[in-house]
């Protein structure tokens, strides 16, 4: 009798990966993948930056849904422990890219914005929106309401954390910048706040993934988490994870160095550009993969995904970004968020909490997370 390799994954999992893949729904996102070569031919040839900046946001998008899948491919090989690891460690890459680039262009107030935007993001838009395609047609969905109340508390936390180095400067410094600032240079004080904040919130992270992963990983770790694995060996998945890295890289840099033009020329503040258009493309592959979990009815997945990608944010990223501010681009990134972005992770955070604790969705909430979320857009857009 013919025996499976040991590194092939369970046969009716894995696609057929030739030209009727893009047909499917896994599929959909690597439809831009030739947008990839022609961002950077744009950008080489000095093309307009719009068009530039488009090409390369939405080239973005095929280059972090192959990072995703590659992501997990390594971890259905590793075990839990160290698969896990690997998911939460891997799991906003593209924005943190994106992010780095950023700051070394000294783009201050776009990384923030695009921080406050992943977080709200994850939250309202792909919460709403997996709870609405996965609402159709059933009269309920349940999950965990014990993860999903681990979640939100650790959310509310990170809140906690990043609001006060604002506080402190509204209170002993300049107040809090505009939503038109380009970069702000606050001074040492909230920058060595902002340091230490970074470092708390770090080691919290580390904590949670002790206890996630290893003393309460039964809370977080459903049945269904490794069912959808392609059955990639350990080099496949690495060779295709390092690919990956090298075109969310390249795809960074050319987005990056036209979001100044692009925004002059469209009428569009960076602020809006970070925090809805950046923070939309680096999660695009992970909220689309959201939607698809919730709508097979796996809603404890899309719940992890969307809550836990903004916990990784506020506990993970923006602290990793606060500290690598000190070694790369003009100067210190401080956590002083201006008005809106103070309103928006505050009241998202919040509005998170309510519609997890009873650990049941419905469509229609799905509906009104997706309005706040469009409520937020439109109060950034006239920022």
């Amino acid at each position: 009798m013919n025996q499976r390799p040991a590194d092939a994954g369970p046969p009716s999992n894995r696609p057929r990966l030739d030209a009727s893949f893009l047909r499917t729904p896994q599929g959909y996102p690597y439809l831009l993948a030739p947008l990839i070569p022609i961002a950077v031919a744009l950008d080489l040839a000095g093309a307009s930056a719009v068009i530039v900046f488009a090409a390369s946001a939405l080239g973005i998008i095929p280059t972090a849904a192959l990072m995703g899948r590659a992501t997990e491919e390594l971890a259905a090989r590793s075990g839990p422990g160290i698969g896990g690891l690997l998911n939460v460690t891997f799991g906003n890459a593209p924005e943190l890219i994106i992010a780095l680039f950023a700051l070394g262009k000294g783009l201050q107030e776009v990384v923030k914005a695009s921080i406050v935007g992943s977080i709200i993001g994850n939250i309202l838009l792909v919460l709403g929106a997996a709870m609405l395609a996965g609402g159709f047609g059933r009269d309920r969905q349940t999950f965990s309401r014990t993860g999903a109340a681990i979640q939100t508390s650790m959310l509310m936390l990170a809140a906690a954390a990043l609001v006060m180095p604002a506080i402190f400067e509204l209170v002993e410094g300049k107040g809090l910048p505009q939503p038109s600032a380009d970069a702000v240079h606050y001074g040492g004080t909230v920058e060595h706040l902002s340091l230490a904040v970074a470092i708390v919130l770090i080691v919290t992270y580390v904590l949670g993934l002790v206890f996630s992963l290893k003393t309460h990983r039964d809370i977080f770790n459903p049945e269904y988490e490794d069912e959808d694995s392609w059955g990639w060996s350990v080099r496949t998945s690495v060779l295709a994870l390092a690919i990956a890295g090298v075109l969310v890289g390249v795809m960074s840099e050319v987005l990056v160095g036209s979001i100044t033009e692009a925004s002059h020329s469209i009428g569009l503040s960076e602020f809006f550009i970070g925090v809805i258009v950046v923070a939309i493309v680096g999660n695009a592959a992970e909220h689309w993969v959201a939607v698809l979990v919730a709508m097979k009815n796996k809603m404890d997945l899309a719940v992890n995904i969307a809550i836990g990608s903004s916990g990784q944010v506020a506990l993970f990223v923006a602290p990793v970004l606060v500290i690598a501010s000190f070694f790369i681009g003009p100067y210190p990134l401080a956590l002083v968020f201006n008005g809106f972005e103070l309103a928006a992770i505050l009241l998202a955070i919040m509005i998170a909490n309510y519609v997890t604790n009873d650990g049941e969705s419905t469509w229609f909430e799905g509906v009104q997370l997706l309005a706040v979320y469009i409520v937020f857009g439109l109060a950034f857009f006239f920022a």
